[in-house]
């Protein structure tokens, strides 16, 4: 009879530490995931965001990347005396082309018109120095597995601006970070981590 009793309590004992051990998992889960919350934290908003142009400096290369909190794009220019590359980054229904008017589908529940003071040539030379083609994925930019980004497009370079499409998941908040030699794009996962 003591037996019973004694492996009564013991199993009694084991699952008492079965859930401490549950709840501690738990509640370490969910410290985790406030911590990655408070992480992403941000006001970043879904309006428009400019800036005035200093210089215009060649477009060389357009880059993505992928981030616990967002999606980014970062566009390469050819820095030109440390002058900040200006930029006009919108939502849109469609995207136009400056020049011809011609409208460029660009996919997913959302569109992001980005506007950057770079041709995607060199003003002196007329040379090209980005392979872009309007209308077409940008060149070597590949979004699979991206969390927010859908789509990318060339729009085209006209009059010393180049236009890209950027289609994402749907309206969500984004920064933009201008530095002297790259213009970088964040569109955020969602808007409960970007409050």
């Amino acid at each position: 009879m003591r037996r019973w009793g004694t492996a009564a309590a013991a199993l009694v004992l084991a699952a008492a530490g079965l859930t401490a051990t549950a709840a501690s998992a738990t509640a370490a889960t969910a410290t985790k995931a406030n911590t990655r919350a408070e992480a992403c934290a941000t006001a970043w908003g879904s309006g428009d965001k400019t800036a005035d142009v200093t210089a215009y400096t060649p477009l060389t290369n357009i880059r993505t990347g992928r981030h616990d909190c967002y999606d980014r794009m970062v566009i390469d220019t050819r820095a030109a005396g440390g002058h900040k590359v200006g930029y006009q980054v919108r939502y849109v229904d469609k995207v136009y082309q400056d020049g011809s008017g011609t409208a460029i589908p660009v996919g997913g529940g959302a569109v992001l018109e980005v506007r950057v003071a770079a041709p995607s040539y060199d003003p002196e030379t007329g040379a090209a120095t980005y392979a872009g083609r309007a209308g077409k994925p940008l060149p070597g930019v590949n979004i699979s597995g991206y969390r927010t980004f859908k789509d990318t497009r060339f729009v085209g370079s006209f009059e010393g601006d180049t236009q890209i499409g950027l289609g994402v998941r749907a309206r969500l908040p984004f920064r933009v970070l201008q530095l002297p030699d790259r213009l970088v794009i964040d569109v955020a996962h969602t808007w409960s981590t970007a409050r």
